[in-house]
């Protein structure tokens, strides 16, 4: 499904944040990718979800070269994505059913179904009885937890999360790892960028390990 052939990604003024990863993720699998802070997680995460773009190298998710694809495109490929930032981009002038539903909006659901399936997703990280709260009065785990329902609500195959446990304690951290296991149960291929040892203990993911850059070390978990 998601395939990293001697990828490289430069930035602007010379840093390389990649350096000859290449990788390969099957559909259906769980994948921690660990590593020090700035050792490139999150760009592996955004060159899958085509945010960037490879300098050198391939990345080809389900059968598309994102360093090929045309802009136009590009909103297509991201329909198979569900993305969680590490500071939630939450809309704070919206409730919280509205900010489920602003992804079903943009893709063009109906009305009734949109409110269904917003309704389905708040249920399934437990925030149905806060549909009409305001972000702003929610804890750092409900929002972390809003933000998984918005990832998930359009039902996507692959899932992305950076850093998703990286402000909450560790309570909410376990809620929040049960939340990717129940996801990656059905079906969904879950990617996760994080420093959290405890995560990656707690979910028992294939592990990746990146340093400055460089593919270091991809150690299956042993449900894998």
């Amino acid at each position: 499904m998601i395939s990293f052939s001697q990828v490289h990604k430069r930035y602007p003024g010379g840093f390389e944040a990649l350096r000859n990863v290449s990788l390969g993720i099957a559909d259906g699998e769980m994948v921690v990718v660990t590593g020090h802070s700035g050792a490139g997680k999150t760009t592996l995460l955004k060159l899958m979800a085509a945010i960037e773009r490879p300098s050198s190298g391939s990345v080809v998710v389900n059968g598309q070269n994102i360093g090929a694809l045309r802009p136009r495109a590009i909103p297509f490929l991201r329909r198979n994505f569900g993305l969680i930032f590490q500071d939630h981009k939450l809309l704070f002038d919206r409730t919280v059913l509205e900010n489920v539903l602003l992804p079903l909006n943009i893709i063009g659901y109906r009305r009734g179904e949109a409110a269904r399936r917003v309704r389905a997703a708040l249920d399934k990280v437990g925030l149905l009885p806060k549909e009409k709260a305001y972000p702003i009065t929610l804890s750092g785990g409900e929002q972390q937890r809003l933000a998984s329902a918005r990832a998930i609500v359009h039902r996507p195959s692959i899932l992305l999360a950076d850093e998703p446990t990286g402000n909450l304690d560790a309570a909410y951290a376990g809620e929040i790892a049960e939340l990717f296991r129940s996801f990656n149960q059905v079906g969904v291929t879950v990617v996760i960028a994080t420093h959290d040892e405890q995560l990656a203990t707690r979910l028992n993911p294939r592990l990746v390990a990146l340093k400055s850059g460089e593919l270091i070390e991809a150690v299956p978990g042993a449900g894998a």
